[in-house]
């Protein structure tokens, strides 16, 4: 019970940052701004996020761990391209589930400097640890086989390129189309050198 009221205080400060930072923008709304609007207090507010950029972050906290997961469901056999696609697939779920609230928090991170910094972070993470589970699914060692880290990077090159397009589109395009799109360009690559 705990947990879930953490999560509803948690989503409810990042909607009125993301309306606050919408009207804005990011670098003008500030966090005495954000609990202002929210009713919380500062020391509310520093409880849930260490930083107003983590308001925006947070949301794409769990990406890495469900891709990483959805990879290692996939069946044994399975060609890395398809199963790369089903696991990118479950971070584009995110996206088509709140297609509203995504686009917006999207479009705010690719337009903000130091968001996108902080998401291409994220994405070093996910990278690293895709690479060990499509290590482990391949039998390779990435220490000294390339082939594991170069397919985790052009998985989410594909996942970045279709959410770049998805927002330039303004949510009018189909993200999972644009990554369905991306995948047929990178996936001779990955099954070729499996």
């Amino acid at each position: 019970m705990a947990e879930r009221k953490r999560q509803l205080v948690a989503a409810e400060i990042t909607e009125v940052a993301l309306q606050l930072c919408a009207v804005k923008g990011f670098d003008t709304t500030t966090v005495d701004e954000i609990v202002e609007a929210a009713g919380i207090s500062r020391r509310t507010f520093f409880r849930y996020f260490a930083s107003k950029e983590d308001v925006a972050i947070q949301l794409l906290a769990s990406l890495g761990a469900d891709m990483c997961d959805e990879l290692r469901s996939r069946p044994a056999g399975e060609p890395p391209a398809t199963a790369l696609r089903h696991a990118v697939g479950m971070a584009i779920d995110h996206c088509v589930d709140q297609p509203l609230k995504s686009l917006r928090v999207v479009q705010l991170i690719l337009r903000t400097p130091v968001l996108h910094a902080r998401m291409l972070e994220r994405e070093a993470q996910w990278r690293a640890a895709l690479t060990t589970e499509l290590a482990a699914r391949l039998g390779r060692d990435p220490a000294v086989d390339l082939f594991p880290e170069m397919a985790a990077g052009m998985a989410l090159a594909a996942f970045e390129a279709a959410m770049h397009h998805w927002s330039a589109s303004d949510g009018a395009a189909d993200p999972h189309e644009l990554t369905d799109r991306a995948f047929a360009v990178i996936e001779p690559a990955l099954n070729r050198s499996a």
